[in-house]
């Protein structure tokens, strides 16, 4: 039997808020089959669990669903008992399932919510039946907004919930609802390319919001992009992201983002074909030879502004042997974010020096947000730990305001 594995964060309405002691029960055909408790960072320990053979997920077929599926139950004292139903396993893989309770009141009640199938499983291609109109600008430069405001419907429906969804998470969870995980980690990268490049085209041109509504893009395939509201995330593909995250895919010197389509397989110009993209990965092309290959060869990557502050601006590369206050400032910051992560190893006495004791504070944070730990902060880990500061900033200031 093939297997794949789980990880559950738990956290109380934020990311800055982590639950410790939430008692998660993993269930398949009403029967627990694993029982866990977080730890101090609100994580449980990886998970094995039975699932379908990869190979499954590696050829374009419809009769064996690719993955296994589990329903996720958390409860916790004074927090409303919430389940995921529908938590997606791939053989190999580790899927990361982020669960968000809520404290209890008079008029809680038990919150119960269920992943869609991954559009490549049930075929739903996106088929736009609106088009953006590239001739006409509203923002002035390309930026990462911190967040991105997702209408889970289609337009016209006003009693679809909005969900304002940090960026960097809507992109990982766009790809792990309409890729597969187990595909070559260079046809991941063309495919996450083009989400950034789709939705930063949305929201560059405010398409939505020039029409009247108060989002920026919606969560179906008819118009845009599919969103899983609570959808599980895979570690092959988070990784992808954060790496490339303010990446985006321009054509000639054109100003704006990319419209980049996509659909399962398709043969139509300016169309990737997602399955058609896997090939050309299992060939050995790279993310540009793939991405020249379906939108042309004038096609270029450009990179965004973040457009959300940081009280510390990523400078350089910092690693053990360092010494500087661009280190001093990081010790500072990982000892703020541990109130939090009580996890993450107190730096006693920051002095600037980036010794042994540093690098091991930021290995294990790196750990805790799916980071590889090699201890070096590079720009992706400085960006998850600027995100997390921010985070643990606004809650800190809501509590004591």
């Amino acid at each position: 039997m093939a297997k794949g594995y789980l990880l559950v964060n738990v956290y109380c309405d934020t990311i800055a808020n982590p639950v410790e002691g939430a008692v998660v029960k993993v269930i398949k055909n009403n029967n627990e089959i694993v029982i866990e408790k977080t730890n101090e960072d609100g994580q449980t320990n990886k998970i094995t669990l039975d699932t379908v053979d990869k190979s499954y997920s590696l050829e374009d077929q419809n009769l064996v669903r690719p993955y296994e599926t589990y329903d996720v139950e958390v409860s916790a004292l004074g927090l409303t008992p919430t389940k995921i139903n529908g938590v997606q396993i791939f053989d190999g893989e580790t899927s990361i399932q982020n669960i968000y309770v809520t404290s209890i009141d008079e008029n809680s009640e038990n919150v119960e919510s269920t992943i869609t199938p991954n559009t490549l499983w049930k075929n739903e291609s996106p088929n736009l039946i609106e088009e953006s109109d590239n001739s006409t600008f509203v923002l002035d430069k390309v930026i990462i907004p911190e967040k991105i405001i997702v209408h889970d419907g289609i337009p016209s429906n006003t009693t679809a919930p909005n969900y304002a969804v940090p960026f960097v998470d809507y992109v990982k969870n766009v790809a792990s609802s309409e890729i597969y995980s187990t595909w070559p980690t260079e046809t991941i990268k063309a495919n996450v390319l083009a989400i950034i490049s789709y939705a930063l085209n949305r929201v560059y041109t405010e398409w939505y919001r020039s029409k009247g509504y108060d989002f920026m893009i919606t969560s179906t395939t008819s118009y845009d992009q599919k969103y899983t509201h609570n959808g599980t995330i895979f570690q092959s593909i988070a990784k992808v992201v954060d790496e490339v995250f303010d990446d985006y895919i321009r054509q000639g010197f054109r100003p704006e983002p990319l419209l980049a389509h996509y659909k399962s397989n398709t043969s139509e110009p300016g169309n990737l074909s997602q399955w058609g993209s896997k090939d050309l990965g299992d060939k050995g092309y790279n993310y540009l030879e793939i991405l020249k290959y379906y939108y042309g060869n004038n096609i270029n990557i450009a990179q965004a502004e973040v457009g959300w502050e940081s009280p510390y601006s990523y400078t350089k590369e910092l690693k053990e042997g360092d010494c500087s206050r661009d280190v001093y400032k990081l010790q500072n910051t990982l000892n703020y974010i541990r109130g939090s992560y009580p996890g993450i190893p107190i730096i006693e006495n920051p002095t600037g020096l980036f010794d042994s004791n540093t690098t091991k504070a930021v290995k294990v944070f790196q750990k805790v947000f799916g980071l590889s730990q090699t201890g070096i902060v590079d720009y992706k880990t400085w960006y998850k730990i600027s995100y997390i500061l921010i985070a643990v900033t606004k809650m800190t200031n809501s509590v004591y305001s």
